[in-house]
């Protein structure tokens, strides 16, 4: 049986398209979960780029998603819905959230819900969700990445870079990473990764260098259209490229196509917001099966830049945008 939830909390809405400081509190009524869904009493949420991109106009969000920011969080089960099994009130659990997250309480699907890994605290487990549900589900399941591979992945310190770079040391993979400056580069290699300063140097020119010509068999990006050429550059025969952001534009100009066939080479993408529930289900329980218990021993655990309260949220954004984090950036929620 549910227990009685407060009939108002506050979330964070983006009241115009526009910068940080249209994301305001509000007070709403609180959500009740429907069948198949939980209903988590927040206590962090991460905040990601598609948050920011959302916040300024620029991510369409899929219909049935919640128009509140915010794709993962921390807490305890408030409430069950409808069938469903293996949960129980009070538990503590993360979710990859279909929008929500920057608010007190938040609905999500059951399969997008895990136990925190032991010894995690709330900011901790609520900066796992949405990105190593992202890197697994593309440098894992889509590109294959073993521990005969080398990868190459842009925006080494970003929540996603700092991710893959620890699941790669983790599963015995060599990785590269980019980044645009000397802090950053040394985070990298702490990271267990091989920095490349793209601010003075082509990252094709350090890739090939390193690989003695060969080229990376995987690389992880996050920019697009400005650099997918290069990238084709970079790719070894054979090799997957993997388009998982378009911060440097979603067209790709004067794109030679011969270097794709003589490479065989294999290009793929793929979002994580419209990915159906059983998909992201699917997701879930491999993490569970493969990551949760490296987790639990206090391996690959999220690197947290900086925690700000929910109701400075706009703060988090303008962090988010400043570029100087290394790692995530989350928010703690009170009650």
């Amino acid at each position: 049986m549910n227990p009685t939830l407060p009939s108002t909390m506050t979330e964070i809405q983006i009241t115009v398209p526009g910068g940080p400081e249209v994301l305001q509190p509000r007070s709403v009524p609180t959500p009740r979960p429907g069948p198949g869904e939980l209903l988590i009493r927040s206590e962090a949420a991460g905040v990601n780029r598609p948050d920011v991109l959302q916040r300024a106009g620029h991510y369409a969000i899929p219909p049935e998603a919640s128009p509140i920011p915010g794709l993962e969080v921390a807490g305890t089960i408030a409430a069950l819905g409808e069938g469903v099994h293996g949960f129980a009130i009070g538990d503590a659990v993360c979710g990859l959230t279909n929008g929500g997250g920057y608010a007190q309480y938040c609905v999500v699907p059951a399969g997008q819900v895990l136990p925190i890994p032991h010894g995690l605290t709330w900011q901790q487990a609520a900066a796992i969700p949405e990105t190593f549900f992202t890197v697994w589900a593309n440098l894992f399941e889509m590109g294959h990445a073993s521990n005969s591979d080398t990868v190459l992945i842009h925006g080494g310190t970003s929540g996603i870079g700092t991710t893959a770079l620890m699941l790669c040391r983790e599963f015995g993979i060599r990785a590269l990473a980019t980044a645009g400056n000397v802090e950053k580069c040394n985070a990298i290699r702490e990271l267990g990764g091989e920095p490349i300063n793209y601010r003075e140097t082509s990252f094709v020119d350090i890739v090939l260098e390193q690989t003695n010509g060969r080229g990376v068999d995987v690389i992880l990006d996050i920019m697009g259209g400005s650099y997918f050429n290069d990238n084709l550059r970079a790719l070894g025969q054979d090799g997957r490229l993997l388009l998982i952001g378009f911060l440097g534009g979603a067209v790709a100009p004067q794109v030679n196509l011969t270097t794709i066939a003589h490479k065989r080479a294999h290009i793929t993408g793929s979002t994580m917001r419209p990915r159906t529930a059983q998909e992201k289900a699917a997701i879930a329980a491999s993490l569970q099966t493969h990551v949760w218990p490296v987790l639990s021993e206090g391996r690959c655990v999220p690197l947290i830049h900086a925690v700000y309260p929910l109701e400075r949220a706009a703060n988090a954004h303008r962090a988010m945008e400043d570029g100087q984090h290394i790692g995530k950036i989350v928010l703690e929620v009170s009650h």
